[in-house]
């Protein structure tokens, strides 16, 4: 535990949806905040008024309350101009910024900026991550701080607020790690103590390329609406570029927070592999409870299937089964996917209900008609899986699976693609599934 009191933050660009990669940063500081009993920050860093935006300032706020990432006090630097001005003046008072008579290059340019003073040394800093980096920082120049007094820069707003907001430990990504010599050099000229920095691997697409708003991010509101849970979500994040001393992989938020180091996070980039994520998914659905499972499935069912009905009560193991994200539930229920035909059945060409290995109408009709009659036999208040398997199973044993199951199933749903046909029965129940089979053989008397 370390003694001082831990701040962190987390300060996004409100410029594009919250993407994984900056969900990966906020994470990391929540959870060393919460394990050290410290406080966590967030703050929106909306000084560029050209491309920050309210939407994307409220999707972060959202996202991180999906995330259940609560933060202890929140800022936005648009709204702390009074403050930046005031070190504004110091630095400029003290000698160390001035008031920079520039040439514009394009239009739109200053004629006037405020510029940082360069003392042109080396700068030397800890890094939890990386150990200890050097910069000379003389090829930095004089640089830009303000447009105006009342126009600060990035370096500037985001030193101060951190010193204002009593910041101990800046947790951000390692592209970040060029800006450090700047914002020391302002550090040191505004009198103030250096926090200590941590700079986390980036995120890589599959290609190893960064992971970014621009390029290849998936934010992280689109895993929401395609049915994530926020718990594999945080579990998948946390273990891009760290993982625990034992290597146990499905681990709670709390059970993060307690094995995490960050000394052990790793220097390399972690490359976001979403197939690993959908895998984490389907760990944390099979851990659902019926109510918690039937709560994320709501607002995915087709509006014909009730979550309180018994038909959708029929379908929950077999859902729980199928489904890797709640958002499968749709593409299952699509006309063309595995469930459709419960409530859209196709209209059968008689040729699909022939086996192909025995391609005969006469085999057809003849195991449809038995199997419709010993279903008919069954009574329809015991009407289910195992009910209709044990009825129909020694004549399929005694004629063959595909010659009866084939022409089953293809009668009662018209799909190549479904659950096995005795599934397929039961949720349909007997009088629909008699139905089906009775058109079947139909079709196969009219073309015989």
């Amino acid at each position: 535990m370390i003694n001082k009191k831990v701040v962190t933050r987390f300060a996004p660009s409100p410029t594009g949806l919250f993407h994984a990669g900056s969900y990966r940063t906020a994470l990391f500081a929540y959870i060393f905040a919460r394990q050290n009993n410290g406080k966590f920050i967030l703050r929106i860093e909306d000084t560029d008024k050209v491309r920050s935006k309210k939407k994307y300032e409220d999707n972060i706020i959202d996202s991180l309350k999906w995330m259940g990432l609560k933060y202890d006090e929140f800022y936005r630097q648009s709204e702390r101009t009074e403050i930046y001005r005031k070190y504004l003046k110091q630095l400029i008072d003290s000698g160390h910024a001035y008031i920079s008579k520039e040439i514009p290059k394009e239009p739109g340019d200053r004629e006037e900026v405020i510029r940082f003073k360069n003392p042109n040394r080396k700068v030397v800093f800890q890094d939890m991550v990386r150990g200890q980096i050097e910069f000379d920082t003389t090829e930095l120049g004089d640089f830009v701080i303000a447009k105006s007094m009342d126009e600060p820069v990035f370096h500037l707003v985001n030193v101060i607020d951190d010193l204002e907001m009593g910041m101990t430990h800046i947790i951000r990504g390692e592209d970040h790690i060029s800006n450090t010599p700047r914002q020391i050099l302002i550090y040191e000229a505004i009198g103030a103590p250096l926090p200590i920095f941590a700079h986390i691997p980036l995120l890589l697409s599959a290609n190893r390329a960064k992971l970014s708003k621009r390029h290849g991010a998936v934010p992280v509101s689109s895993y929401r609406e395609r049915g994530f849970l926020p718990e594999a979500i945080i579990n998948f994040m946390a273990l891009l570029g760290w993982h625990p001393t034992d290597d146990i992989e499905i681990l709670s938020l709390e059970q993060i927070i307690e094995k995490f180091s960050i000394e052990r996070v790793q220097k390399s980039g972690a490359i976001f592999d979403e197939e690993k994520l959908r895998w984490f998914n389907k760990q944390y659905i099979g851990k659902l409870n019926d109510n918690d499972f039937i709560e994320n499935a709501k607002s995915f069912l087709p509006k014909w299937l009730l979550p309180t009905s018994d038909s959708f009560k029929m379908l929950l193991p077999l859902l729980k089964e199928k489904i890797v994200s709640f958002g499968d539930i749709q593409v299952l229920f699509e006309s063309s996917g595995e469930l459709g035909f419960i409530n859209n059945m196709q209209s059968i060409d008689p040729e699909r209900l022939l086996w192909k290995k025995t391609p005969d109408r006469e085999v057809a009709k003849k195991h449809l008609i038995e199997t419709k009659l010993l279903l008919d036999k069954l009574d329809k208040t015991s009407f289910n899986t195992e009910t209709v398997r044990s009825a129909i199973w020694p004549y399929v044993e005694k004629n063959g699976k595909g010659d009866v199951l084939w022409p089953l199933r293809m009668s009662v749903t018209g799909q190549d693609r479904s659950p096995d046909p005795f599934v397929c029965i039961s949720i349909l129940g007997k009088d629909e599934s008699l139905k089906r089979i009775s058109v079947a053989i139909s079709l196969l008397e009219k073309t015989s």
